[in-house]
C-alpha cells in the first residue's frame, strides 16, 4: 500500500475528479461544493488501486484564535475510504501522512469528526476539544454549540494543545465553518 502526497495543484484534473467521486460516494450525497472547496489548496494524501482512488484525506491551513494569538492550524478535510475497503488500515495510513504534514508545518491539528469517523481519530491519539467552539463571522464572534464535542485536536510534535479554558475561534468560511 503506497500513500502518495502532493499539493492540490499537482493532482491534475483527472485525479481531482476521482477524489471528488470518492467523497461524493463516501458521504452518500452529503458532500457539497463548499465541502469540496474546503479541502483544496493544501496537501492531499491518497491511495490508488486498479479502480482509482481507494482512500483520501487533505490538510489545509486555517487560522484559529486562542489565548490572544492567531495559530496556524493544520485542518483535516475530506477523509474517506471507498466502500468495500474500509476497516483495512487505509484511513489510518492516509491519516499518518497528514499527521506528518501537521507535525512539520503547524501549531496543532484540528478536524471535525462525524460519529462514524470519531473512532479512527481517537485511536490515533486525537482528543475531543473540551472547550467552547466559536467562529469569527462577518458579524463578529459567534459560538457554535452544535460543533462542541465533535472537534478533535492533535498536538504537533512536542508542542502543547491549547487550554480548554479559552475558546477556539475558527476563521470564517462559507458552508460548514468547522
Amino acid at each position: 500500500m503506497i500513500v502518495r502526497t502532493a499539493p492540490t495543484h499537482e493532482l491534475g484534473a483527472a485525479r481531482l475528479r476521482s477524489v471528488r467521486e470518492l467523497l461524493d460516494a463516501a458521504f452518500e450525497g452529503d458532500f457539497g461544493d463548499e465541502d469540496w472547496d474546503h479541502g483544496l489548496g493544501g496537501v492531499h494524501a491518497w491511495i490508488e488501486d486498479e479502480e482509482g482512488i481507494a482512500a483520501h484525506g487533505a490538510v489545509v491551513m486555517r487560522r484559529v484564535l486562542h489565548g490572544g494569538r492567531s495559530h496556524r492550524v493544520g485542518y483535516v478535510e475530506g477523509v474517506a475510504v471507498r466502500a468495500g475497503l474500509r476497516r483495512r488500515g487505509l484511513g489510518g495510513a492516509v491519516m499518518g501522512e497528514l499527521e506528518r504534514v501537521i507535525d512539520g508545518a503547524y501549531a496543532f491539528g484540528a478536524l471535525s469528526a462525524s460519529d462514524e469517523g470519531a473512532a479512527l481519530y481517537r485511536a490515533r491519539g486525537w482528543r475531543v476539544w473540551e472547550g467552547r467552539v466559536e467562529v469569527l463571522s462577518p458579524d463578529g464572534i459567534v459560538r457554535l454549540p452544535d460543533e462542541e464535542g465533535s472537534v478533535f485536536l492533535r498536538p504537533a510534535g512536542a508542542r502543547p494543545l491549547p487550554d480548554p479554558a479559552g475558546p477556539l475561534v475558527f476563521d470564517w468560511r462559507d458552508g460548514d465553518v468547522v
